[in-house]
């Protein structure tokens, strides 16, 4: 036979509100957990402070992580964990010197080629999914992605504004060049 574990009392509706002004919902969330455990502990009030705090810091970076995923629009959400470095044929110093991800803060550009099948898209998402990891705003595209976008904004004439947009981004992934024949907007997006 279990036994249930009572839940913890709710917080007094006085503190819920000043915290859902405060747009503190992750501290909100485990604030009666949080009451329930430093009440049994007899933590001192700094302690409960750094405590919801510390899950507030950590519920808005999980958040911003995951949106500036969504933003970057990766295909598949492939990984560094799930890469094997040793089954690449770029040379493991290369690797790790393009994972430290030096080149994007000076602005460099990186183009990857080889043979379809080995691997290509592979490292590249995942270097994109480091690059967010690591705080940088990243945008993936098909080549081909580019002309729709080109054509899409054409007809009222945001095609600037929705480049500069792109811009912004830290890192700009293009994949797939090469692979067919470009379309006149696809090659005008690409440049």
């Amino acid at each position: 036979m279990s036994v249930a574990t009572p839940a913890a009392p709710p917080i007094p509706a006085e503190l819920e509100q000043i915290m859902r002004q405060l747009k503190m919902p992750y501290a909100r969330g485990i604030a009666p957990d949080v009451f329930a455990t430093a009440r049994a502990q007899r933590w001192e009030p700094a302690e409960i402070v750094k405590a919801l705090l510390d899950e507030e810091i950590a519920g808005r970076s999980r958040s911003m992580l995951a949106a500036r995923r969504k933003a970057a629009g990766f295909p598949t959400g492939k990984t560094f964990d799930s890469w094997d470095p040793s089954l690449s044929t770029i040379p493991a110093p290369t690797q790790q010197a393009l994972r430290t991800l030096e080149w994007v803060h000076r602005r460099e550009n990186l183009v990857i080629c080889g043979p379809a099948g080995t691997g290509k898209t592979f490292f590249l998402e995942a270097l994109g999914q480091h690059a967010v990891e690591q705080g940088l705003k990243v945008a993936w595209f098909r080549l081909e992605d580019l002309g729709t976008l080109i054509r899409a904004h054409r007809p009222d004439d945001t095609v600037t504004r929705t480049v500069a947009r792109v811009l912004r981004a830290d890192l700009i992934v293009v994949d797939d060049i090469g692979l067919l024949p470009v379309a006149d907007e696809a090659a005008e997006g690409l440049y």
